[in-house]
């Protein structure tokens, strides 16, 4: 690659992502705000290659440069991560990025470079064992845990897309004193349109975090039809049967928003969510949320949702079915979800991340000079 640069009124993002769950949303949303602040966006593609339809998104938006690197919740020893940190510097350095963002803590252990690190946590194994067992994460993956403090130590500054992750974070690891929490934004319009009598869910099924057997078992017993969106199977062969459900599989996000816009009840019921991009959007969609009651949802949701006991079906029938049955308390609910999402837009969070990457561009300046 030949090395590019800009003019020095502009920034330079390099940006880890990958095509399987959801901070190849936040990331996509995110640099198309950032052009607005003067930062343009090079996407850095771990894992699994993307879609053609995900290529030509991220092209749209900035460059993007496919890894033959794995994630880290994809291998089974420390070592097979051991050339991640060296092959994403490499292309920091040869794209000109004058910031890396990582969207993986583990990617930022001992990174061979000079340039500012900002390490976002939107999930982990250990805190994805601690919410979703309820147990500490098992003997095997303990170098995760050591590699995620590693991360975290080595990053300028550590990014929490909600105040429950991050004490989520402080718990498994310690305390992070370069942490900060910046919500996670939606810049989805609220269109007009024909609602119909559905509930909706959308999420990654396969994943014991989205608690999809439960909902699926609630759908025995709802007033109205529940259409699951999102794969059910994942790519390290797990699997979630959905029986009851009218299971759409995997969708474009175009397909997705579109019935997410119809569903005058959208539903969440994970038992883990360091923040929840789908019940943000759903809300800005009109709809009417009903939502597992953890502390996540509870944070960014109280006073505008239906809350049910994620390990209860009976629970989420009782909520569903109340909507269902009560215009009134359908459209309140989903008024106040809406009033709610105008807090977390896709602008307020671009505009804090911008000035991050700005405070730690400025200091990285400096201490260069100085040298």
């Amino acid at each position: 690659m030949t090395q590019q640069w800009l003019p020095a009124r502009e920034m330079r993002l390099l940006m880890t992502v990958d095509a399987i769950g959801g901070v190849w949303r936040y990331a996509m949303d995110l640099a198309v705000e950032l052009r607005g602040h003067g930062v343009e966006t090079v996407f850095a593609c771990l894992g699994p290659a993307p879609s053609a339809q995900k290529v030509e998104e991220a092209e749209q938006v900035g460059q993007l440069v496919h890894l033959d690197a794995p994630l880290d919740w994809l291998v089974s020893a420390e070592g097979d991560l051991s050339d991640v940190p060296r092959l994403i510097a490499e292309v920091g350095r040869h794209v000109g990025a004058h910031v890396l963002h990582l969207n993986l803590p583990s990617q930022a252990a001992e990174i061979p470079t000079d340039l500012p690190v900002v390490a976002v946590s939107h999930s982990c194994v250990v805190t994805w064992f601690a919410g979703v067992r309820r147990q500490p994460v098992p003997p095997n993956w303990l170098w995760q845990e050591d590699l995620n403090r590693r991360g975290f130590r080595r990053a300028d500054v550590v990014v929490s897309p909600s105040h429950s992750h991050a004490r989520m974070v402080a718990q498994a690891y310690g305390s992070i004193p370069a942490m900060r929490v910046i919500h996670n934004g939606s810049g989805l319009e609220n269109l007009l349109a024909e609602k119909t009598d559905m509930v909706f869910a959308a999420g990654r099924w396969w994943d014991d975090g989205k608690n999809g057997r439960v909902l699926d078992a609630a759908a025995a017993a709802t007033r109205w039809p529940v259409i699951m969106a999102g794969a059910n199977d994942g790519p390290g062969g797990q699997y979630t049967p959905i029986a009851h459900a009218q299971h759409r599989g995997e969708l474009s996000y175009a397909d997705t928003i579109s019935l997410m816009r119809r569903a005058k009840i959208v539903v969440s019921p994970s038992v883990y969510e360091p923040f929840g991009l789908a019940a943000l959007e759903a809300a800005r969609a009109g709809a009417a949320l009903v939502l597992s009651d953890i502390e996540t949802y509870r944070e960014l949701w109280d006073g505008c949702a239906c809350f049910a006991d994620p390990d209860d079906p009976e629970a989420f029938i009782e909520a569903i079915n109340r909507l269902a049955d009560d215009a009134d308390l359908r459209a309140m609910l989903a008024v106040k979800a809406y009033d709610r999402s105008l807090d977390l837009t896709i602008g307020a969070q671009a505009r804090a991340m911008a000035e991050i990457y700005a405070e730690l561009r400025t200091k990285n300046n400096t201490l260069t000079a100085a040298e």
